[in-house]
């Protein structure tokens, strides 16, 4: 009987395995229910890669009485038409509505294959992505999506969201409730969360990462993320879906990047009184963040991120 057990259980890893989306190196992803009626597919967590397709987001779908709602389907138009593929393993049902966290195009960039299969979609995005995205901002993301692939990424075009949503709002899609949670700039001026009301769900677009650290553009605020990521703790969502890394309670998916933001607060402002450069703090403080040093990203990012905080506690110090 062990046996047997085991030839059944390796078989259906082996099935599991051979149906999901497979990228080689990059790995193999499906959509996993991460609460009820939600399923969040986790990408790679690494840059935009001609190995990645540059397919490195969390594509996240809720499964309603007659249709899908998708959360951030992912960075051009060949990814979008896999997610689709691994969302039509899940259920058939056809797309009604589309969120964009944010303008950064890794999560935004396959609305184009949403829309082609799905021209009455609704697609939702903060006004300021709405305007970011049909302008400059837009065309520099399909750009660096195109060189950091080497052209994997070819036939993408910008398909920006058409419905406005604010601090607050509260949609309706197909008898599933979102309300809107927007706190900017934090970690660009054109940030919403997403909650699901029903799962007591929470997409954070990139407000948080898990395991991995990104960058803070031009618009965004080190300071104003660490208050979006306390005031998302505080509503106290049964699940947390970061922009990067595993989904979780708070503990697992929150609260580790927030502490990271802490203590780049913490080792910046001590820095800052004691009158020293970024550099100075950088290389006097980075054996603290130990924990840290196996996050991807973490030797290029870290140093710009001493940088960011120390712009924003100078900027705030007169």
């Amino acid at each position: 009987m062990l046996r047997i057990y085991v030839l059944v259980v390796s078989l259906f890893l082996v099935t599991s395995e051979a149906f999901a989306w497979d990228l080689g190196k990059a790995g193999t992803f499906q959509f996993e229910k991460v609460a009820e009626n939600v399923y969040v597919m986790h990408g790679p967590l690494t840059e935009p890669s001609v190995e990645n397709h540059g397919f490195m987001n969390n594509p996240g779908f809720i499964e309603a009485k007659n249709g899908l709602i998708i959360i951030d389907p992912g960075s051009a138009y060949g990814v979008g038409l896999e997610v689709l593929k691994e969302i039509e393993k899940i259920s058939k049902k056809p797309v009604l509505a589309v969120f964009n966290s944010h303008i950064h195009g890794d999560h935004w960039l396959a609305n184009q294959a949403i829309v082609e299969k799905y021209p009455e979609v609704k697609i939702y995005g903060h006004p300021n992505m709405i305007k970011q995205a049909n302008g400059e901002q837009g065309l520099n993301w399909l750009d660096l999506m195109l060189r950091l692939t080497e052209g994997k990424t070819k036939g993408t075009k910008i398909v920006a969201p058409k419905f406005a949503v604010n601090e607050g709002e509260a949609i309706s899609v197909d008898g599933q409730h979102f309300r809107i949670h927007s706190m900017i700039p934090a970690h660009t001026n054109t940030d919403i969360m997403i909650e699901h009301v029903e799962s007591k769900t929470l997409f954070l677009g990139d407000n948080s990462f898990a395991h991995r650290l990104g960058r803070f553009d031009s618009s965004a605020s080190m300071l104003g993320n660490i208050k979006a990521l306390r005031y998302a703790i505080e509503l106290k969502m049964n699940t947390y879906v970061p922009g990067h890394g595993q989904t979780g309670d708070s503990d697992a998916a929150v609260k580790p990047f927030l502490d990271y933001l802490l203590q780049i607060q913490a080792v910046v402002k001590a820095g800052f009184d004691d009158d020293l450069e970024d550099f100075e703090i950088k290389d006097k403080s980075i054996g603290q963040f130990a924990a840290y040093k196996d996050w991807e990203g973490f030797d290029s990012n870290f140093g710009r991120h001493i940088n960011s905080m120390y712009l924003e506690i100078e900027k705030t110090a007169w």
